[in-house]
């Protein structure tokens, strides 16, 4: 038992011990940024409006039915219309309010929203092959680089699979989801971290349930490189890292 106190610790609730705490947020230091800068010469990538006749199936009750995690995927082409619904449903944003506060399609602790999305784009119509970021303010793709050899690449990230190996390089999309936590320490300090993994989950069942949406199947990673992932991106690995991967492809 001794060797998981910690970890469970840090499954319960701390919220008597950060009432004690005076947070950034209350030290009236300012918000950080809820979207990461780009270069004014990146190039952007404009996408479709989103509208439900994307959609093939827009039962609610038979989308979370038939949910399943899949790792089989047809070599079928996701479509610029279906990429750009399936980062609305995790990301989009649906409205802002006067002091600022962005409201998205998936529920966010005190919105502070402390996650990118990081594409590798395998098989999308009109999309080449390489690294993007979404950018939800905007709802466009920000290029970041080619990737040579890409199914290989995903191979050695993804790690040895234990039900189906190397599943994820036959994907269309890999989703990468990073966190920048301070942007949640900012306001919750120590209890953050319990909210960031609380967060996450509800931005990949959205993706899910989404994917089930337009005939398509998702896949959860949670065995990884961190380094390599992080690297691969450019991320530093500790303002800012890796949290979550996910498959999608068509059936």
């Amino acid at each position: 038992m001794g060797k998981y106190d910690q970890q469970r610790s840090f499954l319960k609730s701390n919220f008597t011990e950060f009432k004690t705490i005076t947070t950034d947020a209350k030290k009236g230091i300012s918000q950080p940024p809820k979207s990461k800068s780009y270069g004014i010469n990146s190039r952007l990538v404009d996408l479709p409006m989103v509208s439900e006749r994307t959609l093939t199936n827009g039962n609610i009750y038979t989308c979370i039915k038939e949910r399943r995690s899949t790792r089989f995927y047809s070599d079928q082409a996701i479509s610029l219309n279906e990429l750009s619904y399936l980062l609305w449903a995790t990301q989009g944003i649906t409205n802002t309010n006067k002091a600022g506060i962005t409201f998205r399609t998936v529920p966010c602790s005190g919105a502070t929203h402390s996650f990118e999305s990081y594409l590798l784009i395998r098989n999308v119509k009109e999309l080449q092959k390489g690294v993007y970021r979404y950018l939800p303010v905007e709802h466009k793709l920000l290029f970041m680089f080619e990737l040579d050899e890409i199914e290989n690449k995903i191979d050695e990230i993804t790690l040895d699979q234990p039900f189906v190996p190397n599943f994820a390089n036959k994907a269309a999309i890999l989703f990468i989801w990073s966190t920048i936590p301070y942007r949640s320490e900012w306001k919750y300090d120590i209890t953050a971290h319990k909210k960031i993994l609380i967060d996450i989950g509800h931005v990949c069942q959205n993706l899910y349930l989404a994917s089930e949406s337009i005939g398509a199947g998702t896949c959860a990673i949670g065995i990884y490189d961190q380094n390599r992932v992080d690297q691969l991106l450019g991320l530093n690995g500790e303002e800012e890292f890796t949290i979550y991967l996910a498959a999608v492809g068509k059936k």
